[in-house]
């Protein structure tokens, strides 16, 4: 899988855009292998579709997964999972969601992201103690008027 993966960024890369994060997700009876990719200035849907049509001829040769799965290559979007210390440091001056490994909840601004450390709101907590983050928005602080 690790040879796969630096494939998969290699082509991500070339493609003027940067690889978010590799998920296989079990959805009722499909499987999906979604490969998430950023750049500056957001992802559109022709990054999405050239990415996907140079990655099903080799995911043909080389299979991610066992049995039938459908690969989707899109945008973390605004709501996305924190999984990995490159993505805290990304994701500064958003809004978190994080739920620590003792159950404790907090959200906040992430304020900053140093030395594993990730200040959220008023709360500092190591990397390790969070089971799990995402990025939220605050729909609250925008106006619908049309």
């Amino acid at each position: 899988m690790g040879n796969l993966k630096d494939v998969i960024k290699n082509i991500v890369e070339d493609n003027g855009c940067e690889l978010y994060d590799i998920d296989i997700a079990q959805e009722g009876d499909h499987k999906y292998y979604r490969v998430y990719i950023t750049k500056p200035g957001g992802v559109n849907l022709n990054d999405c579709a050239k990415i996907n049509n140079l990655l099903s001829p080799i995911f043909d040769i080389e299979n991610p997964v066992e049995g039938k799965y459908f690969l989707e290559v899109s945008s973390p979007g605004l709501e996305r999972k924190l999984t990995k210390a490159e993505h805290f440091e990304k994701s500064i001056g958003e809004n978190v969601k994080a739920t620590l490994n003792d159950g404790t909840k907090i959200k906040g601004q992430l304020k900053s992201f140093a030395d594993n450390v990730a200040e959220i709101g008023k709360e500092k907590v190591n990397f390790n103690d969070i089971k799990k983050a995402k990025t939220y928005v605050d729909w609250s602080t925008y106006s619908f008027d049309g």
